[in-house]
């Protein structure tokens, strides 16, 4: 591997753990984020939680956990050509989901609106609850004590309110700096992989087109020219091709727009990149063919009238189970009348629903709302 760049987040640039620790003898800091991370409840509950499709829906179905596994190839192989550190860059793309809650974005956007009153819920910060607080596997600390810009990569997004209760970890929301490029390049990679595979999962499912996605300018180039090299393909193989050649084409255009932006910038130091302009991008061409692609997935197949039932009563699974465990907070584990004595029943509410899978959410609202079920 080529020696990473003077702005690249090393282990002697980090700005380090809460908890201080003995350095690790045969890793990384950052890879023993990395494996920390693997090693979570949290992580491997993120098998049986929706990506698009409720997890019950299909086997062959993207999971948060495939997604999440998805997004740290794609992240890795960019970091690696930029010369920057492509273990935070993997630890970033593994832990950026940890704070999803079941049923997908209606799971959190039902859970959001339970807690209006209370502060809301938005899964990054989640997400950081989880790697700080909730995890609690180790005997010196809370949370997985990970390193000060792994913990900065997962928090994408932050409002100035929010930002100002973090500390140094909401610093850069209220400065307008950026974060690192190993973060940048996660979030990059993370929109690669999920406009993607929900594009796959969309035709497997049969609630989109291969001819309505011809009206798909980034789609349709693609399968004309999978069509040319490989005629008569079947129809798994080419649109598994067809998609394999976009992603291919978003990451080498990803990679000539942000080695331009680099080179333009001159960073010489990881300090310069936070106060650079965001130098991680796609082509302005691109750009402009990944928003279509969006826009496509958001009417075809995320307001798809199936789709949009089965978040319907995924929303009400959410809402009720709230409601319950409001009206009666012994309903709670254990674990979480703790946190409700020490926070508040709301917050130790969210966090149990949550940390909740697809399935488990449907059989905790079964046992309390149906007579006969334990």
């Amino acid at each position: 591997m080529a020696e990473m760049a003077p702005y690249a987040i090393t282990d002697g640039a980090s700005r380090g753990r809460v908890v201080k620790e003995p350095p690790p003898s045969a890793r990384s800091e950052f890879q023993r984020d990395r494996d920390r991370i693997v090693h979570s409840a949290a992580f491997r509950r993120l098998e049986y939680k929706t990506q698009v499709f409720v997890n019950h829906e299909g086997d062959l179905f993207r999971t948060r956990l495939t997604h999440s596994i998805e997004v740290a190839q794609i992240a890795r192989t960019i970091a690696r050509a930029l010369r920057v550190n492509d273990d935070l860059a993997e630890a970033i793309a593994l832990a950026h989901d940890l704070g999803h809650t079941p049923f997908g974005h209606a799971g959190q956007d039902a859970l959001n609106e339970c807690m209006q009153a209370h502060g809301g819920f938005e899964h990054n910060l989640q997400s950081l609850r989880i790697v700080q607080q909730l995890e609690q596997h180790y005997a010196s600390f809370d949370g997985l004590n990970l390193m000060f810009e792994t913990q900065e990569g997962i928090l994408k997004h932050c409002s100035p309110a929010r930002a100002r209760t973090l500390g140094a970890l909401g610093e850069r929301f209220l400065n307008g700096r950026q974060p690192s490029l190993e973060a940048q390049v996660c979030n990059l990679a993370d929109e690669i992989a999920y406009n993607n595979h929900d594009v796959d999962d969309g035709l497997r499912s049969g609630l989109i087109t291969l001819g309505q996605l011809r009206s798909v300018k980034l789609f349709s180039r693609h399968l004309a020219e999978v069509d040319r090299q490989f005629p008569g393909l079947a129809d798994r193989r080419r649109i598994h091709e067809t998609i394999r050649c976009i992603i291919g084409a978003q990451v080498a255009d990803l990679l000539v727009e942000s080695a331009s932006r680099i080179t333009r910038s001159a960073p010489q130091t990881a300090p310069d990149v936070f106060a650079a302009p965001p130098l991680i991008a796609f082509s302005a061409a691109m750009h402009e063919e990944n928003r279509a692609l969006k826009m496509f997935l958001r009417e075809q197949l995320y307001r798809h009238y199936q789709v949009v039932r089965m978040t319907t009563k995924a929303q009400r699974v959410i809402r009720e189970l709230f409601s319950a465990f409001m009206a009666e907070p012994r309903l709670l584990p254990p674990q979480y009348q703790e946190i409700a004595s020490a926070e508040s029943l709301a917050r130790a509410t969210s966090d149990y629903i949550a940390g909740m899978t697809d399935r488990y959410a449907i059989k905790e609202h079964r046992r309390l709302f149906l007579v006969g079920e334990a």
